[in-house]
């Protein structure tokens, strides 16, 4: 029994700390590998703020609630190459935590984004990027893309989607 609660404590404490790494410092809004990158895209999301659904009986299996939003993501200056992608998200006083990370592939067939390349202004939507739980919690994400140009310079994108824990309002049952 000790040794159980002697592993539980340190795999808490190499929890917190891998949590902790990607954001130090706290007087800063952005996580440590968005900050210092130039801004190059816009990223969206509908709708925001989002409401938890009950699931289909064909999305159940992935949780007794579905959050429904798309996710827009477009190149504002110039034609850019993905690099990563993927999002934070903050739910309790740690604040933000390392989510989704995506590679250039994922993005790509996610996004329908032909070889993870973003042409200039044109939209690149992940239609069906949805969260499922069987717990009603609510938290915010920040989704983020990095890119490069020709010369190889990074630029980011950065939108939030605040996600609630509640049922979407004409769901709730009177």
């Amino acid at each position: 029994m000790r040794k159980l609660i002697l592993i539980s404590l340190l795999l808490v404490s190499v929890s917190q700390l891998f949590a902790q790494s990607i954001w130090t410092d706290k007087t800063r809004i952005l996580p440590d590998k968005l900050r210092s990158i130039t801004t190059g895209m816009r990223i969206e999301h509908s709708p925001s703020p989002n409401y938890a659904e009950l699931s289909s009986l064909l999305d159940s299996v992935n949780g007794k609630y579905v959050w429904k939003h798309s996710t827009q993501v477009t190149a504002l200056f110039q034609d850019l190459v993905i690099v990563s992608a993927g999002s934070y998200i903050w739910y309790s006083e740690k604040g933000w935590m390392e989510n989704i990370q995506y590679s250039q592939e994922d993005f790509a067939l996610n996004f329908s984004c032909k070889n993870g390349k973003l042409e200039k202004s044109k939209i690149y939507t992940f239609q069906k990027n949805y969260r499922f739980g069987n717990n009603l919690y609510g938290g915010d994400a920040m989704w983020f893309v990095i890119a490069k140009d020709k010369e190889g310079k990074l630029f980011k994108g950065i939108g939030i989607l605040e996600t609630e824990g509640a049922l979407k309002p004409n769901e709730i049952k009177q």
